[in-house]
């Protein structure tokens, strides 16, 4: 049996219209990341990639958005005794002794149904892998799912497969969008536009130089999102005390106030009707479209899923911080400080980061050097 492994992209189901973007995505990110290909190519829903080193490049596609999973699959032809034989031979490597495992089989199957494979699948692995002593699980209670997904003419028995991002592909929504990163809430607002698609240009901003650390750390977890080789950043220092509810809102209103001053239509607010006062986000939206352009609310619908994205992009640390600032309880409407943000407009540092594994010294060095 002629036997070819490929990292098998899952879409969303919300990429599912959107592959072609999808694809030109992963060639990207394979390119950006030193990754060598044969080819990318879909098969139905899914898309395939031919790589040299699989599991390499599994962990680079895993950066992008768009997708539900991403495994290594063998690939064969969808024969009803050819997959069940390749899911008896996986299982067998796969399993340890005593595990439980679950054979699932989805997609199109032909001339059989996809639950005649799993329970074939099954009693094959019991009866020819007796020596592990393994035995089926249930949906609920298992050691090791043996996953398989059948396309039309072909079958991808799963080695290895983990969770995707979600979202759909970046640059799917051809808006250019401004957003700012200031804070661990800001990040999570970031991070939720681009997995939203749209083309995303990101300001920094800052109260005292202790943040930069941090912020850089931050964004060091964002830009590889953004599938670019180089990514332009513009900073901002703002003299706002960085203690108290008033002054945090203030300074939200003041950062709103230099996002208004770029060029870009939409504006992306990392604001939540779960934390900020409506009074509050109704005045930020107010502003946006005095300024005729567009507001978006990326945390308008994310609720606990706030500290799930939080831990994705690395703020596993500062998840306390992120909890005392969405106990934020304040019905006013701070108005922004025009003299700092004059300030702050004329503290404007851009630096250039060549995406790599030391974007956080040469975000510091670049700003240490401006």
């Amino acid at each position: 049996m002629d036997e070819i492994s490929y990292v098998v992209v899952f879409p969303t189901i919300f990429t599912k219209n959107k592959i072609p973007q999808l694809i030109t995505n992963i060639k990207k990110i394979l390119k950006l990341k030193d990754q060598q290909f044969k080819s990318v190519k879909r098969d139905g829903d899914i898309v395939l990639v031919d790589a040299n080193d699989p599991v390499f490049a599994s962990s680079a596609i895993n950066l992008l958005f768009g997708i539900k999973k991403i495994a290594i699959a063998r690939h064969i032809k969808n024969n009803f005794q050819d997959v069940v034989s390749e899911i008896t031979s996986v299982g067998g490597n796969l399993l340890l002794k005593g595990e439980k495992f679950l054979v699932r089989v989805e997609g199109e199957s032909k001339g059989f149904l996809t639950k005649d494979v799993e329970i074939a699948a099954t009693s094959s692995i019991i009866e020819k892998k007796s020596n592990l002593g393994a035995h089926p699980g249930t949906e609920e209670d298992y050691d090791k799912l043996l996953y398989t997904y059948l396309t039309k003419n072909n079958a991808y028995i799963c080695i290895f497969s983990d969770e995707g991002n979600g979202g759909i592909p970046n640059q799917s929504q051809s808006q250019k969008t401004i957003c700012a990163v200031y804070d661990e809430i800001s990040a999570v607002s970031c991070f939720e536009t681009i997995k939203q698609g749209y083309d995303t240009k990101i300001i920094v901003c800052y109260r005292q130089k202790s943040e930069l650390m941090n912020l850089a750390k931050i964004i060091n977890q964002i830009i590889p999102r953004l599938v670019q080789d180089k990514i332009e950043l513009e900073f901002f220092e703002l003299k706002i005390k960085p203690n108290g509810i008033k002054n945090y809102l203030i300074y939200v209103n003041s950062i709103l106030e230099i996002m208004l001053r770029h060029s870009n239509n939409h504006v992306s607010l990392a604001l939540s009707p779960l934390i900020f006062s409506t009074n509050f986000i109704d005045n930020s939206l107010r502003k946006v479209f005095e300024k005729k352009k567009i507001p978006i609310i990326p945390l308008a619908g994310v609720d606990d899923n706030l500290f799930n994205e939080a831990k994705e992009i690395g703020l596993e640390r500062n998840i306390k911080i992120l909890e005392k600032l969405v106990m934020i309880s304040s019905n006013e409407i701070p108005v922004f400080s025009k003299k700092e943000v004059e300030y702050a407009l004329k503290t404007k540092k851009k630096i250039s980061v060549q995406v790599g594994p030391n974007n956080v010294h040469d975000i510091l060095d670049s700003l240490e050097n401006h």
